[in-house]
């Protein structure tokens, strides 16, 4: 079976464009570039070559992704490669591209700092719902010796 898995780490080229499925799910997309530099051994000039890449995220990182990045950003994309077709509206050519669609986008830390704030955890179908705890009985203490509704300190 071919793995299908790609991590790039560039800069965010466009702030993240959030949008809604008809379903109410959220997507967000942005763009990124990434950069690769070398020395030319024989002229020992500096090269570069710049890759440009559309990044997908779906559900609650799409939301976290619109409220976190902004254009110039330098992040930490993983993800895997897809490709989408469709048909030009006005000329009726077929078009495609390749988009990394995300499932971890984070921070670089090489050459800036980050201030993570936690979300409240929600359900897997996206709909806000806090994700069910573990029942207790009694509210008896759990392997911790806390109760669940007992802050540990």
């Amino acid at each position: 079976m071919a793995d299908n898995t790609v991590t790039v780490v560039g800069n965010v080229t466009r702030d993240p464009e959030l949008r809604f499925t008809n379903s109410g799910q959220a997507t967000a997309s942005f763009g990124l570039a990434v950069n690769r530099r070398w020395q030319n051994r024989q002229t020992q000039e500096w090269e570069e070559q710049v890759s440009f890449f559309d990044v997908v995220c779906w559900r609650e990182m799409a939301e976290n992704v619109s409220e976190s990045l902004t254009k110039g950003s330098r992040v930490v994309v993983t993800g895997r490669l897809e490709q989408r077709s469709w048909e030009d509206k006005n000329t009726g050519d077929k078009r495609s591209k390749i988009e990394i669609v995300a499932d971890e986008v984070a921070p670089s830390l090489r050459w800036a700092t980050a201030q993570v704030t936690r979300n409240e955890r929600r359900d897997g179908d996206g709909g806000g719902r806090p994700a069910p705890r573990p029942a207790a009985a009694d509210n008896q203490p759990s392997s911790g010796g806390y109760g669940y509704d007992e802050e540990p300190f």
